[in-house]
């Protein structure tokens, strides 16, 4: 018998009188693992799927690691109604010869016509893949601001990684994070133009295949958009009811520790364009997809945000044990619950 659950009536919503579709619609979503943990060491998709469903995952995020030599096994256990598909990333399956995961293989901010046209090719496919595992959402990158030479982002990663930190009490790193982020705005507009561009040209391809596009926050300092650039990113779009915001926790994590950002307040700036979340903690040391609750993050702080209808996907690093995995799992469920009690 066919399985209509949750994701289903989600994506049976999206389309409907509202940005998001009608609340009513949204049933609460069972937390869901990120194949980011163990596609890697699988040659067959459906013992990958199998492994993640033995642990309890109802859902799964189909993650930009999916080789096409996995997809028949997907495919199968689909059918068979093992699993349900919350998201997918964009690039999903990875273009042929392919084998390692490459969400930033080919760019939307990319000058290169060449490698535009292989971006919307190869993000178009990932939509139309979306439609038949019947994933409501795609999640993707925007690329990033390249430069000739060295990129003044690498010499700001230097000196954190060398003071840690402490460097946010040094005027002299304060000095550098200025002018870093002037260069930054400075040579942004073309690979801001191109962005928008490439995204005009796809949200046709997501409303003909009934997909949102999710657009995820980067740990990248020089990526796309500038964390304090979304809001300026929904307003130049001009179908942005097909286009939301998807967080990373570990990634708006770091960036606070660059003194880039505040992540509450990327997040309150973004809460009404929000789509999902991508779960994961980070160590002291700055490691993120690590397992939830043994790093800095403050996830009271992140569940404030978390509503009913978003999909929460634990992406984590596939050196974690399953048992970190179901200790995660079980972290963000009692959270989720104590915050609906």
């Amino acid at each position: 018998m066919p399985r209509f659950g949750a994701l289903d009536r989600l994506r049976a919503g999206l389309f409907l009188d509202s940005p998001f579709g009608p609340l009513e619609r949204y049933l609460e979503m069972p937390v869901s693992l990120s194949t980011s943990w163990c596609s890697g060491r699988h040659k067959d998709g459906y013992e990958m799927v199998k492994e993640m469903v033995d642990l309890g995952f109802e859902n799964i995020e189909l993650s930009h690691g999916i080789r096409v030599s996995l997809v028949p096994g997907i495919l199968q256990a689909l059918h068979e109604n093992l699993v349900s598909i919350s998201s997918i990333h964009n690039f999903c399956p990875l273009p042929n010869g392919v084998q390692y995961p490459a969400p930033n293989l080919f760019r939307p901010s990319a000058i290169s016509g060449q490698e535009s046209h292989l971006w919307y090719r190869h993000t178009r496919r990932t939509l139309e893949f979306a439609e038949r595992v019947k994933a409501p959402l795609m999640i993707t990158h925007l690329g990033s601001i390249s430069f000739p030479f060295r990129s003044p982002a690498k010499k700001l990663k230097a000196f954190r990684e060398k003071a840690g930190s402490e460097c946010l009490e040094d005027p002299r790193y304060q000095n550098l994070l200025e002018k870093t982020r002037t260069k930054l705005l400075k040579r942004m507009p073309k690979f801001w133009s191109q962005v928008l561009r490439n995204v005009e040209r796809i949200i046709p391809a997501a409303e003909e295949n009934r997909v949102k596009i999710a657009v995820e926050n980067r740990e990248g300092i020089a990526e796309l958009p500038l964390d304090d650039r979304f809001s300026d990113f929904f307003d130049e779009i001009s179908s942005s009811e097909h286009v939301g915001y998807w967080h990373d926790t570990g990634h708006a994590e770091l960036k606070e520790q660059y003194g880039l950002i505040e992540h509450e307040t990327l997040l309150r700036e973004n809460d009404h364009r929000l789509l999902g979340f991508h779960v994961h903690d980070v160590s002291e040391d700055g490691e993120d997809h690590q397992p939830i609750g043994t790093g800095i993050i403050d996830f009271e702080m992140v569940a404030k945000y978390i509503r009913p209808e978003h999909p929460v996907i634990l992406e984590f690093s596939p050196r974690l044990t399953s048992e970190e995995v179901l200790e995660s799992r079980e972290y963000v469920e009692k959270l989720l619950a104590s915050r609906s009690a």
